[in-house]
């Protein structure tokens, strides 16, 4: 967590009681054509005590999300960030791969004050923040197909993500989720309260329904989160990776998609959004005292 400037302190005494806003963008794609200057230009706190939540597929590379996060950081008095499938891709001759790749980064983080999944939790607005790393496992398909025959069918069709190169080839994916599932279920044990839970990937299955191409669904969650938003008491899930940002409401749990996605995508989705003031998306506000 970094410490504000005394120039922010001063801004904030000078105008006494306010509100910070806790925001949430995803999948900033920076190296996409025009992306890093949306960024630059949309993603700044309003208040010197704004937060921020990034969702994960900031880049590939890690020093291009570790330059963005640094970024970031140096505007925003927090960041949370959570990995997406683009910050596991890998290629054989890479220093880095797979959780060697994750925990690498992490450690940066923390060189950067940016929180991750591996960090004690926070508190904002009586909301305790929890993000999460739960990767995928192939389950969101046909109960009577087996995974790899579903895998198999879409490469047939040629609807097979990119994290099936460049990610699985240098971990076991499904193994690895289901460690991460564990890791995150004991630690979510001793959590009270309201929470915000940030992922990636969608916990929910429901949010597929607007994606046009259901052999996504192999790659983008596990059948294992269904029911945390009700089981953590969740007022809100923060996810991104579809590139379609909208609000679902399941269970009385808002499940806010916060991405800015590749420029065709945002050239479509930007421009209203953030004439509503919905991005970067408003998860919560609190009154701060001078």
């Amino acid at each position: 967590m970094r410490t504000r400037s005394r120039a922010a302190a001063r801004t904030a005494a000078s105008v006494g009681t306010w509100k910070r806003t806790l925001w949430a963008v995803s999948d900033l794609h920076i190296n996409a054509p025009g992306n890093r200057d949306v960024v630059a230009e949309h993603v700044r706190p309003r208040h010197p005590e704004d937060w921020l939540i990034v969702a994960g597929d900031v880049a590939e590379d890690e020093d291009t999300v570790l330059g963005a996060l640094r970024g970031l950081a140096d505007r925003f008095a927090t960041v949370i960030w959570v990995p997406g499938n683009h910050e596991l891709y890998s290629r054989s001759q890479d220093k880095y791969k797979g959780k060697a790749k994750y925990d690498y980064l992490v450690a940066n983080c923390r060189r950067l004050g940016v929180l991750t999944p591996e960090d004690p939790y926070v508190s904002f607005a009586g909301h305790t923040l929890v993000p999460l790393f739960t990767l995928y496992d192939h389950s969101w398909r046909s109960p009577d197909v087996a995974p790899a025959d579903a895998i198999a069918e879409a490469e047939q069709k040629g609807r097979v993500l990119t994290d099936h190169y460049t990610i699985a080839p240098f971990v076991d994916i499904t193994l690895w989720c289901r460690e991460r599932l564990r890791y995150s279920v004991r630690r979510l044990s001793h959590v009270e309260g309201s929470t915000i839970l940030i992922n990636h990937w969608p916990l929910v299955r429901e949010v597929m329904d607007n994606v046009q191409i259901p052999e996504i669904a192999l790659w983008s969650g596990t059948r294992h989160t269904q029911t945390w938003p009700k089981r953590y008491k969740a007022t809100t899930v923060i996810y991104g990776h579809l590139h379609i940002p909208v609000e679902h409401f399941v269970d009385h749990v808002t499940h806010a998609e916060v991405s800015l996605g590749y420029p065709r995508e945002r050239e479509r989705t930007l421009s209203p959004r953030i004439t509503q003031g919905m991005w970067p998306y408003p998860v919560l506000t609190e009154e701060v005292n001078r």
